[in-house]
């Protein structure tokens, strides 16, 4: 371990200088958990769950040697019912990291709003996990937070998160910062196995999940692939990049900011049908997320490709179908929208929230444009979280809660009326 840390702490600092950089302030140190059971080389670790479907739900977990992967679960803790077995996968990086056996097992089907046991490995695995399915009715919950880390401002996040009893977790890219250093990736399973082992885990890549390097290491987003499998091919993508699902009442698009967006490229094309494809009469709410903010008024991260030329391609797209909400991460801070298209204010154009503020390890982005454009409507360069609660087809709450100094505070909060709701909106 510490020689694959070593080499690549040597190869970060070579390619450092390409990085751009602009001040950060606000720090934490970064958290470094170790396997918990590192004698038992079965012993599951790094557990979350996904939705996959209707009625599924996706298990994944490590272990140090290969095993059958399979699930075991029920409604009683201690009696396990039901099996399923799946697949298993590792990857190397830069052939001085080896992954440990990446297991994915599909459950289901299961019914809604039950909490369910299960054990990763078989009934004699030494661990019971529990996870409770999301409602068939309204309200339902989502947490959101972007550009997570392992730092300890990431660990207070987890924690406020943890106090509020969301029915889904949603983050906008940005998951570990490993940077290349292979083994932050494991960091970060371990630190949020308590949460999200117990909701799931809807995620979009950022740029740090990246991780190409020319000539000695080809292909982009080795370990978000291998660790973090969406429901892609549920939604008739062909890329764990960009996917879609449904909760009761709500449909959310998980867009790719790093992978191809023009016009006729694989993920337009995809996007398009999707959006022909909903139907607003069982999903009358609809939300997009991204990681590189559309709309922005930090100085951190303007003009990039990612965010000026992907809005260029899809804003149209998105404000056609009238989409609700669109969550973003990137920006080190919290900033809310008014409802806009084409940079200007439209009653029926989404909200747009940049929530890229869960725990970084490169501190925030303290420095706005000025004077503030009207369509911005709240902005402060703090850690925190947000809450989504979809009360009902037509309102919805959304709150933003600061996170500084280990308390939460609510700082932002709007009720919203969805689109759909509105009869000047009508598609």
């Amino acid at each position: 371990m510490v020689k694959v840390w070593g080499l690549m702490a040597i190869l970060f600092i070579v390619l450092a200088g390409n990085v751009s950089s602009y001040d950060r302030p606000g720090t934490r140190k970064n958290i470094v958990l170790h396997p918990s059971n590192d004698d038992d080389h079965m012993f599951p670790e790094q557990v979350h769950i996904s939705l996959v479907g209707s009625d599924k739900m996706r298990i994944s977990w490590i272990t140090k040697d290969s095993i059958i992967p399979s699930v075991v679960y029920g409604t009683v803790s201690g009696k396990y019912e039901s099996s399923a077995n799946g697949t298993s996968s590792s990857y190397h990086y830069l052939k001085i990291y080896q992954s440990g056996q990446i297991h994915d097992v599909v459950i289901g089907p299961l019914k809604p709003n039950t909490v369910y046991y299960y054990k990763c490995g078989g009934p004699n695995s030494p661990q019971e996990f529990s996870f409770k399915t999301p409602p068939s009715h309204f309200p339902i919950k989502f947490a959101v937070a972007g550009d997570l880390g392992t730092t300890e401002w990431t660990k207070s996040t987890l924690e406020h998160l943890s106090k509020w009893d969301h029915d889904f977790f949603i983050l906008p890219g940005d998951l570990s910062y490993a940077d290349m250093f292979q083994p932050v990736w494991d960091v970060f399973g371990r630190l949020v196995q308590p949460l999200a082992s117990k909701r799931p885990w809807m995620v979009t890549q950022g740029n740090h999940e990246v991780e190409h390097i020319p000539v000695l290491h080809d292909q982009s987003f080795t370990a978000f692939n291998h660790r973090w499998h969406m429901p892609y091919e549920e939604s008739g993508s062909t890329s764990n990049l960009y996917y879609s699902f449904n909760v009761f009442g709500v449909h959310i698009i998980m867009l790719g900011s790093y992978t191809d967006f023009e016009p006729g490229s694989y993920q337009y094309q995809w996007l398009e049908k999707d959006l022909q494809n909903i139907d607003r009469k069982t999903t009358p709410w609809l939300m997009a997320v991204i990681h590189a903010p559309w709309y922005n008024t930090n100085e951190a991260h303007q003009g990039e490709k990612e965010s000026v030329k992907m809005k260029e391609s899809m804003e149209t797209l998105l404000y056609k179908a009238r989409v609700d909400l669109v969550f973003a991460g990137h920006v080190h801070a919290y900033e809310r929208f008014n409802r806009v298209y084409q940079d200007k204010f439209d009653k029926c154009g989404p909200v747009y929230v940049n929530i890229g503020d869960g725990g970084n390890q490169e501190g925030l982005a303290t420095k706005y444009q000025n004077p503030n454009p009207e369509i911005s409507l709240f902005r402060e360069a703090s850690f925190g979280h947000g809450q989504l609660e979809v009360v009902n087809a037509t309102h919805a709450r959304w709150e933003w809660q600061r996170n500084d100094d280990d308390v939460s505070v609510q700082k932002d909060s709007v009720w919203l009326t969805s689109l759909l709701s509105d009869s000047s909106c009508k598609i």
